[in-house]
């Protein structure tokens, strides 16, 4: 099980990263995020892994679930859980990937996606347009 968050800035706008090269899916454009390890919970891991990969830091009670991802990945099968996260403290640094960009949901159809995150772009356009839950 692998854990994301889709972090709300200005005007709607979420941000992705950049897979770094020599990495599976090099240079697709995914939600921060990462695998949960043994005994930790989503939001712990979740925290943990925003902290390792942007240098920024997000209580736990800041996440709320969203939605998720079911998807073949590379012949295992993975599912990827979606939190919203509308605070957090520190600028997002690209620690490990390639690049940082904030898009809308609707303009994320430009970019190359992984598998399992390009079902949660619609999800989260409901979500921004609609109110997104609190």
């Amino acid at each position: 099980m692998v854990v994301a968050a889709a972090l709300l800035g200005e005007h709607g706008t979420i941000l992705l990263q950049q897979r770094l090269p020599g990495r599976a899916m090099a240079g697709l454009w995914e939600f921060p995020g990462g695998k949960i390890e043994p005994h930790e919970r989503p939001e712990t891991a979740l925290a943990r892994e925003l902290e390792e990969e942007l240098g920024i830091f997000v209580s736990e009670e800041s996440l709320v679930p969203a939605a998720f991802a079911s998807a073949d990945n590379h012949g295992r099968h993975m599912i990827l859980l979606l939190f919203l996260c509308r605070e957090w403290r520190g600028t997002p640094r690209p620690l490990d990937s390639s690049g940082l960009v904030w898009l809308r949901p609707d303009d994320m159809g430009s970019v190359d996606m992984p598998p399992a995150d390009t079902p949660l772009v619609e999800a989260l356009a409901r979500i921004i347009e609609g109110g997104a839950p609190r």
